[in-house]
């Protein structure tokens, strides 16, 4: 679903919001008031639907993804926009989606069958917000054996799926052509969220980043008014910087 400023028909840079919900549900419509809210401040938004664990084993997840990028730079003139700035933002599971998608450009087996082969997946900056980004870490081993939408995403627990995992994780992609990535999680949300490691990464590579913490905010915080408005507020000010 594709959104852009009412009565704005100059090129624009896009961004491609992809919803949450455990990689196992949850459809583009639950992520319609980001792209609204975003296209409101000035750019080209596309709320996208992906495969879901209960359909297909991961990666299909991120080839759906890369496949809605590749599919808006292929028809950039169409929709009005700057085929060199595309950027992501996405919640929870599809934090991890968005935060894959920074770091994953020309993967092979992240890249899928989603057409336009010969377009670029690569995006120019990335909102994960409370997302996983080190599937290999202690904590996600520990969680991985007895939680559910995790064996059924990767296929078992860490322990029995470790290639898995490390394809799935965004922190072992990180190189120096990947491009700005900005956190924003919940002040009660679990730390993991925070993703320290990745954003040290980020900073030994010399690629922009930082965390926005939002005060009191649990894992869902984008269902009050206020810290929904304080997340967009603030990925509206890192695109700015980084796509405009």
């Amino acid at each position: 679903d594709i959104y852009r400023p009412k009565d704005s028909w100059e090129t624009l840079p896009a961004i491609v919001c992809i919803h949450g919900g455990g990689w196992n549900k949850g459809r583009k419509i639950h992520f319609q008031n980001v792209a609204q809210s975003l296209a409101a401040k000035g750019y080209v938004t596309a709320s996208i639907d992906y495969r879901l664990s209960g359909e297909a084993p991961f990666p299909v997840h991120v080839h759906d993804c890369k496949a809605a990028v590749r599919f808006l730079r292929a028809n950039a003139k169409e929709y009005g926009i700057d085929p060199d700035k595309i950027g992501a933002i996405g919640s929870s599971a599809g934090g991890h989606l968005a935060a894959l998608l920074a770091t994953s450009a020309g993967v092979k087996e992240l890249e899928g069958n989603g057409g336009n082969a010969n377009v670029s997946s690569a995006i120019q900056a990335s909102v994960p917000m409370c997302g996983q980004t080190d599937f290999l870490s202690e904590r996600n081993r520990e969680i991985s054996r007895d939680r559910d939408i995790w064996t059924e995403f990767l296929g078992g627990s860490q322990e029995e799926q470790p290639g898995t995992y490390r394809l799935a994780s965004p922190l072992v992609h990180l190189d120096k052509t990947d491009p700005p990535c900005w956190i924003i999680t919940g002040q009660l949300d679990d730390p993991s969220t925070h993703a320290d490691k990745f954003r040290r990464r980020l900073d030994e590579l010399g690629i922009e980043t930082g965390m926005t913490l939002i005060k009191d905010a649990p894992h869902g915080f984008l269902k009050k008014q206020v810290w929904f408005d304080e997340a967009m507020e603030t990925a509206d000010k890192f695109f700015t910087k980084t796509l405009k």
